[in-house]
């Protein structure tokens, strides 16, 4: 599955949509900035919380972390596990807040 631009991000959610946004920053990092609606299950705990997105295998996951390291290793991980739509962040939250 093809990543996704801040911009295409923004315009997504500007228009009302509701992708599941996936944060695999640390918890305190995510409670310093956020997108609205994400969820944040930082990525060493990935593993163990999978029980959490089974129901989401063949739909659209939006991982992002601060840079967009941390997130293609979540979407890497993901797609082993069998996720199907899994896109990370370019450039993570800094390229998103630019």
């Amino acid at each position: 599955m093809p990543d996704i631009t801040p911009a295409e991000l923004r315009q997504r959610l500007a228009a009302g949509e509701t992708p599941y946004i996936l944060d695999v920053r640390e918890t305190w990092e995510a409670e310093e900035s956020h997108l609205v609606g994400s969820h944040n299950i930082p990525l060493n705990s990935l593993p163990d919380k999978l029980d959490e997105l089974e129901e989401l295998k063949d739909q659209e996951i939006i991982v992002h972390c601060k840079g967009g390291g941390r997130s293609a290793s979540a979407k890497a991980f993901l797609t082993q596990q069998g996720f199907t739509n899994v896109r990370n962040l370019l450039g993570g939250m800094l390229a998103y807040q630019a």
